[in-house]
C-alpha cells in the first residue's frame, strides 16, 4: 500500500539543504568565484555591480574562507579569494552529508532506510534499480580485491 506523500516540518530534502547551507549573499559571492575563479573584494564588488556595500561583501568572503569554503592570498595590500571546491564538490558534500545523517543509526535503524531508498528507486525508474544493482555489485568486488 503506497503511503500518502506528507511534509515533515524541520526536515528538508537536499536540493534545500544546498540552498540553505549558505545565505542568500554567500551563495551569490560563492557562484561569483565558481564562474570566475580568484577574485579580489574589489572584484566581487564590481561584479555584484556595486549593488552590495564593498564592506559586506569584504565581511561576507572572510566569514566563507572561516567556513573553509574559500582560500585566501595576500596580494600586495588585498586579499585574493578563489573557492576551494567546486559547485560540483560542494552539493556532493551536502549529499553525503544527508545521507551519513540517515545512515547514522544503529544497525536496526540503516535497514529500514535502505529499503525505503530502494521502494523510491523502484517506484520511479527501473533502469535506476538496475543501476543501483550494478554499482552494489562493484562495490563489492572493489571491497573484496582491497581485503
Amino acid at each position: 500500500m503506497k503511503l500518502p506523500k506528507f511534509v515533515l516540518l524541520g526536515f528538508r530534502r537536499p536540493h534545500e539543504l544546498i540552498v540553505s547551507a549558505l545565505g542568500q549573499l554567500e551563495r551569490e559571492v560563492m557562484e561569483e568565484l565558481w564562474r570566475h575563479g580568484e577574485m579580489s573584494v574589489r572584484d566581487v564588488h564590481q561584479a555584484f555591480e556595486k549593488r552590495t556595500a564593498y564592506t559586506t561583501l569584504m565581511t561576507t568572503l572572510d566569514r566563507l574562507h572561516k567556513k573553509g569554503l574559500l582560500n585566501r592570498r595576500k596580494h600586495s595590500r588585498a586579499f585574493l579569494y578563489a573557492a576551494r571546491v567546486s559547485r560540483a564538490e560542494f552539493e556532493e558534500a551536502v549529499r553525503e552529508d544527508v545521507v551519513d545523517g540517515l545512515l547514522d543509526q544503529s544497525t536496526d535503524g540503516v535497514k529500514p532506510v535502505l529499503s525505503c531508498i530502494i521502494d523510491q528507486v523502484s517506484s520511479r525508474d527501473r533502469a535506476l534499480l538496475d543501476e543501483l544493482e550494478r554499482l552494489i555489485k562493484e562495490k563489492k568486488r572493489e571491497l573484496k580485491r582491497r581485503s
